[in-house]
């Protein structure tokens, strides 16, 4: 492509709302325009980058026995009913007027064909994958593609006879990524994830470590253990026992509302300090446990519950439900409420909890002797520097970027949209079934992320728009427009995909920067000195390394960098 006739709209400010390096370059290196917030048009040098990806994650697809399909986006909003997935925050936009919602996946849409189709044991296994625009109602869109409103995925689901079925084609699928990735020159690791709004038994992110990113995880340094926030563990020890064991006790605390406050007043350690927490849990009255300042998590939370509606109770409802205003409420004596508490709690005693009278709190509580538990979880937060859950070695939080998350599913959609088969008995069972996802924009975005300098993207080879950028110093010559030319045309002949700065009347310094900004992995550099020569220059972009190389030689020199 010459430079010349390209539409690719280099910017050489920074863009005002742009924070994150990735959504700066996308814009500046003229791969996109912002349409609205969270909508993106992809323009020609970054849907070229965009192509290539999505060609690796077809390659890789098929490998796993993958067939492609292509989904509508328009969804009628019926089957989302049937499933519960129609209200989930934040998911779905809908086209009210025609009762119809706009995906955001396409579970439901799978399921659907698979209701049709699949009738035998013969039939499976299946995967069938697609790579489709999805919405989501995302309110605060920032960090360019890393949450936008549209974007593009590669979406596929395992439709299996039994969940040891289930497992390998979830270890298919890890496997197939870990290959994409690899090839797209990512680093990245692998987390313990929630399920969240997809529910089913077990899943896990494919993520890079990016102070830009949405995510926090816990890594292991030692032993590789890596896990999302919403469910990393540790091994912070537990509120140890005390042997001697008191009756509770009435103490009056005026104005003492919080752990620090508490803590302060009764000058005792936090780790002794017994908060509670209310909700309503499918609409009944929950309180919930936990040691000290320890931060509640609630995704931690509703996996303990088994999933269902978490609500908060309103300030004005608390006293009449516990006695108590906030601060004040504990679990002894507590009526109307079920009551659970985290691991750390479990076992221990004096302990100090609110009383259920406002301004009163009760010390040497005894959890198993004065409380009825009705289980105890993990349900903390953990925090930096917290001791690995597998090694004990102190664990690091740091911000990621999720490139794709699978999920076994299990029974979930084929149970409410009778997605079934009949096995070699005749009898009637449930398909199996799995879900896999990674966001296009997002690979792009993470690539950038990792591969960037003070001047520009550095593409990796499988992704750059184009392999090698030619750059002409001056059309005036007549000269540099001739070798120019002929290199260019090697290079296509070759099937080497270049781009070939021809531009009239722009200095050579703005041609340098714009090569550097736009990032292919090799610059050809045609100028006046090196032609003296016979010679012109290869720049390998990531590293700065400059060759001259004979222009007889340029092909061969270049094919050889390339493969190195």
């Amino acid at each position: 492509m010459r430079l010349s006739k390209a539409f690719i709209p280099t910017q050489k400010e920074i863009p005002a709302d742009a924070t994150i390096p990735s959504h700066q370059l996308m814009l500046r290196a003229g791969l996109m325009r912002q349409l609205t917030a969270g909508v993106y048009a992809y323009l020609p040098l970054g849907y070229r980058a965009m192509l290539k990806a999505m060609q690796i994650l077809r390659e890789e697809m098929n490998a796993i026995g993958g067939q492609e399909f292509f989904l509508p986006a328009l969804n009628p909003e019926a089957l989302w009913i049937q499933t519960g997935r129609r209200n989930i925050p934040n998911f779905i936009l809908s086209v009210k007027e025609r009762d119809l919602v706009l995906a955001p996946t396409h579970e439901e849409v799978i399921a659907w064909l698979g209701s049709m189709h699949i009738q035998s044991y013969k039939d499976l296994p299946q995967i069938w994958y697609q790579m489709q625009t999805k919405f989501r109602n995302e309110p605060r869109p920032r960090s360019g593609v890393l949450r936008g409103r549209q974007f593009i995925m590669k979406d596929s689901y395992s439709l299996d006879r039994t969940f040891e079925d289930l497992d390998k084609s979830y270890e298919d699928h890890a496997v197939a990524y870990r290959k994409i990735f690899s090839r797209c020159g990512l680093k990245f690791f692998e987390v313990k994830a929630s399920s969240g709004a997809m529910g089913g038994t077990g899943s896990q992110e494919f993520m890079v470590e990016s102070e830009s990113g949405e995510d926090t995880v816990a890594l292991c340094a030692k032993c590789q253990y890596a896990a999302n926030m919403e469910v990393a563990s540790s091994n912070a020890p537990k509120i140890e026992r005390i042997n001697d064991a008191k009756p509770v006790e009435e103490i009056h605390t005026p104005n003492v509302r919080t752990i620090d406050q508490l803590a302060a007043f009764l000058k005792v350690d936090q780790s002794r300090l017994a908060k509670s927490l209310v909700y309503r849990h499918d609409g009944k009255p929950l309180l919930v446990l936990m040691a000290g300042n320890d931060q509640l998590n609630e995704s931690k939370l509703s996996a303990a519950l088994g999933g269902g509606t978490l609500e908060t109770i309103e300030a004005g409802q608390l006293e009449a439900l516990s006695g108590a205003e906030g601060g004040s409420i504990g679990p002894v004596d507590l009526k109307g409420f079920r009551i659970i508490a985290d691991k750390r709690l479990e076992g221990a005693n004096d302990l100090v909890s609110g009383a259920n009278r406002t301004d009163y709190h009760l010390k040497n509580i005894d959890l198993q002797r004065d409380v009825k538990v009705e289980g105890y979880f993990d349900l903390r937060t953990i925090e930096n520097g917290e001791p690995c859950p597998q090694c004990g070695t102190k664990l690091k939080i740091s911000h990621a970027i999720e490139l794709g998350h699978i999920f076994k599913l299990g029974t979930k959609y084929a149970d409410v949209l009778n997605v079934s088969y009949l096995d070699e008995n005749g009898e009637k069972k449930p398909v199996v079934m799995g879900s896999y996802g990674i966001g296009v924009e997002r690979m792009i975005a993470c690539h950038i992320e990792q591969s960037r300098d003070e001047d520009g993207i550095i593409w990796d080879k499988a992704l750059a728009p184009y392999a090698v950028h030619v750059i002409a110093v001056s059309m005036n010559n007549k000269d540099i427009v001739l070798i120019s030319n002929q290199i260019y045309k090697q290079l296509a002949d070759d099937g080497i995909e270049a781009l070939f700065d021809d531009r009239p009347n722009v200095s050579p310094g703005f041609k340098f920067k714009d090569a550097d900004l736009l990032g292919m992995p090799f610059q050809i550099i045609v100028g006046e000195k090196g032609l003296k020569n016979n010679q012109v220059e290869i720049k390998r972009r990531k590293t700065g390394e400059r060759k001259l190389v004979a222009i007889a030689d340029v092909l061969k020199e270049l094919k050889k960098m390339l493969h190195e």
